[in-house]
């Protein structure tokens, strides 16, 4: 029987507790989940790519079937390298769907044995994002109960050094 292979790809900037239980979920349904760090030319992230890339593994040290990795240019083309079957994408709340439905339609286009999952990820959870988690860390807020210890004090040295 093949391995069914999943890719959940995004900027992780940084990884959260609702990025977390997206990977959880689909580590279940999945032989290999790969969380790949995009590299985003036209995003500016707070992160590089190491630092986003070793705050993922660290918060997945405990999920055996997990892998990371980065990736640039287009999904399509990085699924077949790795030989996925899916790639996964998290619904937090309808505005994401339109634009992530348009994704899945155009990831189907350009391979058609692709296929897009989309999990939603726990209710309280369902209004995280990073840029929610950056907005109030630049504000001294407390964000313990939305990223993991590592990721908050990866935030705090960040906002520091600024």
């Amino acid at each position: 029987m093949a391995v069914k292979i999943a890719i959940y790809p995004g900027s992780f900037d940084p990884i959260t507790y609702g990025h977390i239980d997206i990977i959880k979920r689909a580590s279940q349904l999945f032989d290999q989940v790969i969380v790949a760090v995009a590299r985003n030319i036209s995003k500016t992230p707070m992160f590089d790519e190491s630092e986003r890339m070793e705050m993922v593994r660290e918060a997945v040290t405990e999920m055996p079937t997990v892998a990371v990795d980065s990736f640039q240019g287009l999904l399509v083309d990085y699924a077949r390298e790795k030989k996925a079957q899916a790639v996964i994408r998290g619904l937090r709340a309808v505005t994401d769907f339109e634009f992530e439905l348009q994704m899945a339609l155009v990831n189907r286009k350009l391979d058609e044995h692709l296929i897009t999952v989309f999990l939603m990820p726990h209710e309280k959870y369902s209004y995280l994002n990073s840029s929610i988690v950056k907005e109030l860390i630049k504000f001294n807020g407390d964000v313990s109960s939305f990223v993991p210890p590592h990721v908050q004090e990866k935030l705090l040295m960040k906002m520091r050094r600024k």
